[in-house]
């Protein structure tokens, strides 16, 4: 599954940011294999908006899911009209991150 993570730095071994619209860098990641992206967040600087375009920016990557520490409702609600699931409240490492959620999925 193509996953979404809001990253402080451009690694797997990166914090995780806590700000969904306003993160430095996105992390697209496959589960299956682990393999992934990293995006820098063009939108972090906008006055307003930044949630709802770093929505539609990843929605527009094809990622099923997005993982963070908050999400305001403007882009819960471009994630929700795009059919992309939003898990709020992780922290730790990005790959900490990836690893409970494969867990969490798979019901193991």
């Amino acid at each position: 599954m193509k996953v979404a993570i809001s990253s402080t730095g451009d690694q797997l071994e990166s914090e995780m940011d806590a700000r969904f619209g306003r993160c430095a860098y996105f992390i697209v990641a496959e589960t299956e294999e682990m393999s992934f992206t990293a995006h820098a967040n063009t939108h972090a600087e906008l006055s307003s908006g930044a949630g709802i375009q770093s929505a539609g920016f990843l929605a527009d990557q094809g990622v099923r899911a997005v993982l963070t520490g908050n999400c305001g409702p403007k882009a819960s609600q471009v994630f929700g009209a795009a059919g992309i699931a939003v898990y709020s409240g992780y922290t730790g490492t990005v790959k900490d991150a990836l690893e409970i959620f494969k867990q969490k999925s798979t019901g193991q």
